[in-house]
């Protein structure tokens, strides 16, 4: 399985939809996720990826990790992954 359709996978998890009604362009808000799901997907991806994402909820937008919408976040994790085996 892919990084892309793994995070979709989590994602469709926490807002209790199917993985094919998430789209690379919803917001986390759009898909009805809110800051303790955020919360649960940061550690559901930090346990399936073996990484630590740089996300801090108390400041979510001080963050260096871009929550913004499916796709930053794929993008965020692949950048991780790739530093991590750098």
């Amino acid at each position: 399985m892919s990084i892309k359709d793994k995070v979709i996978e989590i994602v469709a998890e926490q807002a209790v939809l199917e993985p094919s009604d998430v789209g690379l362009s919803n917001t986390l808000e759009d898909l009805g996720i809110d800051s303790l799901g955020l919360v649960e997907s940061i550690f559901a991806i930090e346990e399936e990826f073996d990484i630590q994402v740089p996300f801090n909820a108390n400041a979510p937008s001080e963050s260096d990790f871009d929550i913004s919408n499916v796709q930053s976040i794929i993008a965020g994790i692949e950048r991780l992954i790739a530093e991590q085996k750098t």
